[in-house]
């Protein structure tokens, strides 16, 4: 009988099997156990939260509040997590028409009154004020100076202006900060374009930055520096299962307590293998991070920890919006080569927006072979130099093995990028992953 496996994909699954004479390693984290009752866990949580005050505490006599929440692209249980906030800072003396909740875009578009009502609900929107960060407006930005790295400082100002400053997020594996959440929500989630220059540069993205990766990541400190500069008051992030159950939260400051959370999140996500696998069949995590090819280009990123060099990683994604922004697209469709690519990126003065995600995508190049399933992607919207195509992932596998042989070892990674896979416990840098040959 055939090995039978779900991967996420789009809304649902893609139901996938492939041959049960191959020597096959399920990368499928333990996750954490479903909390019973939420609202509980929430409320208890910013009532005891991790070396600061309660929220309710830090609330009083704060005349305004800014509470962050990060957009479309993160499956961020907002509808649970939002009202807890709301209601403790009104109860506190905060008044409601002096609560904005600030949609941390980064560089991505803002969302629309629909997606707003989908990610967190119909009655929050109904009742509170919304505004999308526009990282391309500089003057709704804020200079604070330059981190230890050279990294320029632009926050958005209405966050800066708001006498209470709140942040949450979903804590998971993160191919550049090691874990989201936490920091992210300020930078990049409110800096300006002009932050990205360095913080997302080519350079940078060389370093030691990679899924999991915290110590000695140079993205993640200058993450660290530029909120210690904001002065975040208080942070909720939580974890979710599979199943975008709640399974974690952590409440409190925002460097104890993201600490805290990413050390939770990393037994609840990693699965160590013993050996690289040949090939790789992943997903991009499904709704709503595959909806476009750049953040399906993350599911190829949490495969290099696994996937032996010179092997190949199947990945399927739904990619319903197409292959991303329009810079994006621009880029990409003129890179020939990873080195023609870096050439580029190094010159003195050049700097693309979303071109971080090309970097990433010929990253993975260097190390494997990619092929994309998607239902939804026309096939000539991808050029074959950088990803071929397979109509499904049965197909892809079929051709795979006629490269590898009926006794290759395939590792599946139903989550994507949800998921931390390594070899041994390793964690690659994604610049450098292309070396290891295990």
């Amino acid at each position: 009988m055939p090995m039978q496996f779900e991967l996420d994909y789009g809304r649902t699954a893609l139901p996938v099997s492939i041959p049960d004479t191959l020597n096959v390693s399920v990368v499928e984290p333990p996750n954490g156990r479903p909390i019973g009752d939420p609202t509980s866990a929430l409320q208890a949580a910013i009532e005891a939260p991790i070396e600061t005050r309660p929220l309710a505490e830090l609330a009083r006599g704060r005349r305004s509040a800014a509470v962050v929440i990060s957009d479309k692209t993160r499956p961020v249980p907002n509808g649970l997590t939002l009202p807890v906030i709301l209601r403790t800072l009104e109860a506190s003396g905060i008044a409601r028409d002096a609560i904005e909740i600030v949609v941390a875009t980064g560089l991505h578009r803002p969302n629309t009154p629909e997606e707003l009502r989908e990610m967190t609900s119909p009655e929050l929107v109904a009742n509170y004020r919304f505004r999308n960060h526009v990282a391309r407006n500089a003057d709704q930005h804020r200079h604070l100076g330059r981190t230890a790295r050279g990294t320029e400082i632009w926050i958005d100002s209405g966050f800066l202006d708001a006498e209470l400053k709140v942040v949450t997020g979903l804590i998971e594996p993160h191919l550049m900060a090691g874990f989201s959440g936490g920091r992210k929500a300020v930078a990049p989630g409110l800096a300006a374009v002009a932050t990205m220059h360095s913080a997302h540069g080519a350079r940078m993205l060389e370093d030691n930055i990679g899924p999991g990766i915290i110590d000695g990541n140079p993205f993640h400190a200058d993450l660290m520096e530029i909120a210690a500069r904001v002065g975040v008051d208080f942070m909720l992030d939580v974890s979710i299962d599979r199943q975008r159950r709640l399974t974690g939260v952590f409440a409190g400051d925002i460097v104890a307590a993201h600490a805290a959370g990413m050390a939770a999140v990393e037994k609840q996500v990693r699965v160590d293998l013993d050996a690289a696998a040949d090939v790789v069949i992943t997903s991009a995590g499904g709704y709503p991070l595959d909806q476009t090819f750049y953040q399906a280009i993350k599911g190829l990123t949490g495969a290099l920890n696994v996937v032996r060099k010179g092997g190949t990683i199947i990945l399927a994604a739904e990619i319903s919006e197409g292959l991303g922004g329009q810079e994006f697209q621009d880029l990409l469709r003129t890179v020939e080569t990873d080195a023609d690519l870096m050439v580029r990126l190094l010159a003195p003065g050049f700097f693309r927006i979303d071109q971080w995600m090309v970097q990433h995508l010929c990253q993975v190049l260097r190390k494997a072979h990619v092929v994309l399933v998607s239902g939804n992607l026309p096939l000539a919207a991808l050029d074959k130099r950088l990803v071929d195509r397979a109509s499904s992932v049965e197909a892809a596998v079929r051709e795979t093995l006629q490269r590898y042989g009926r006794s290759a070892h395939v590792a599946v990674i139903p989550q994507g990028p949800y998921a931390l896979g390594t070899v041994r416990g390793r964690k690659l840098s994604l610049g450098k992953a292309w070396m290891d040959a295990a």
